[in-house]
């Protein structure tokens, strides 16, 4: 018998030993960000028959189930191989890559991959920096009846986009795809297609929002968090001190990155929309499919203007979740976006307050450096069946990072599921 514990350098290879199920973990001990690793299933010609043998954190197997993504966390990916389902896979090789949020690879320490094969476990350490944000670390690879790994160490320039199209991958980009559909001329008739019994897969869509994704699902395992299944709202301050925030993009900004909670979180990924001033309006709801320029094309900047006046959108949304769209087995999540003004202290409190009974949870966040009132006194208010609410202010959202802007939105909410629950609330 070999010895179990083979160490690779950059070329080198290794038969792994017959096993039905092989362990492959992605690591690295430090990093300028989260890791973003994948696995490419491809044929001979280094490409994947289609975007369904992409697995990645968005899609975490292939057809059929050969290769799935186990655990995901910021530093550490595992992924599980079933041998024998692998061996029947319309594939030769199976890629295991990352790519960097921020960064380069030369400020990564310990950059390993680990194969657990049964007793058998080989390990490759990438020694050599390279300022690549991205890098294929090893493939597995099919050989006669047997399965091989061979240590690649290869840096790739671009991010996640640039490297699944190197793969074949068919990366939807939805700002290009509206330019080019509106500029396309008519195209001529063609013969109506013969139906096939095996359609194209839709391109994945690596839009913005799947990337953010990401960093939401991160912040949900740093707090070892299970994943969290909710409906989510979004309330917009439209008084007239908002002005600049929605003309700059301030708002579209945050809006985008609210609406990457609702992908992660939803059954469907909509978000729903409020904006209020003196009145406010429910706008449509919106998923990933349609998010560009949504406060532009929703919002008709100015319309609202004044001043602030919370309760009769508060009134709305608690209308919508627990009259017109009552569901106590699912939890509504609403994050409620002010620059201040707060005055009434006696409305805001009482609905706060009747709807401590309901599966509603209020995190209200500040912007700028204003009056924020009763919301900066939230955990002194009386009365509640249940603390249903939080508040933290931010001098400027555009400045926070992802990460930390959502470490701030998802502290307080998994508690309140959980205490929910417990007492009844939530089915």
């Amino acid at each position: 018998m070999s010895n179990p514990i083979v160490s690779l350098n950059t070329g080198q290879n290794t038969s792994l030993h017959e096993s039905a199920q092989l362990q492959v973990t992605i690591q690295c001990a430090s990093a300028p960000s989260a890791l973003d690793v994948s696995c490419f299933m491809v044929n001979e010609s280094g490409k994947v028959p289609s975007d369904d043998y992409f697995v990645f954190y968005n899609q975490t197997a292939d057809p059929q189930q050969s290769v799935t993504l186990q655990q995901m966390e910021k530093l550490k990916c595992t992924f599980l191989i079933d041998t024998h389902k692998l061996r029947q896979a319309p594939v030769s090789k199976c890629v295991f890559t990352a790519t960097l949020e921020g960064g380069t690879f030369a400020q990564v320490e310990k950059c390993q991959a680990i194969v657990q094969a049964g007793s058998q476990q080989v390990t490759y350490e990438i020694t050599q920096a390279t300022q690549e944000t991205a890098l294929i670390f090893i493939e597995i690879y099919k050989h006669r009846d047997d399965l091989k790994v061979r240590a690649i160490g290869r840096g790739f320039f671009g991010g996640l986009k640039p490297l699944a199209e190197s793969f074949g991958v068919e990366v939807e980009d939805p700002a290009a795809a509206e330019v080019a559909a509106a500029s396309a001329a008519p195209a001529p008739p063609s013969p109506a297609p013969v139906p096939s019994t095996n359609p194209a897969p839709a391109p994945v869509n690596l839009s913005k929002i799947d990337l953010l994704k990401r960093k939401v699902t991160i912040t949900l395992e740093k707090k070892k968090l299970e994943p969290i299944k909710a409906r989510v709202a979004v309330v917009f301050d439209a008084s007239g001190s908002m002005y600049h925030l929605y003309r700059n993009g301030t708002v579209q900004e945050a809006f985008e990155r609210i609406l990457a909670i609702a992908a992660t979180f939803d059954d469907n990924g909509e978000l729903d929309v409020w904006f209020f001033a003196e009145d406010y309006l429910r706008a449509p709801s919106v998923t990933a499919r349609d998010f560009e320029n949504y406060i532009a094309r929703t919002y008709t900047l100015g319309s609202k203007g004044g001043t602030n006046n919370e309760p009769p959108v508060m009134e709305d949304v608690i209308r919508k979740y627990t009259v017109e769209e009552p569901n106590v087995s699912m939890p509504t999540y609403i994050i409620f976006f002010s620059d201040g003004g707060v005055s009434q202290k006696r409305k805001i409190s009482q609905l706060i307050t009747k709807s401590s009974t309901k599966n509603l949870f209020w995190q209200f966040v500040g912007l700028g450096q204003a009056n924020y009132g009763v919301l900066q006194k939230l955990d002194e208010m009386p009365g509640r069946y249940i603390d249903n609410a939080n508040f933290f202010a931010l001098d400027d959202i555009s400045s926070i990072n992802d990460e930390e802007l959502y470490d701030r939105l998802l502290n307080e909410f998994p508690a309140w599921i959980k205490e929910a629950r417990a007492k009844g609330i939530l089915a």
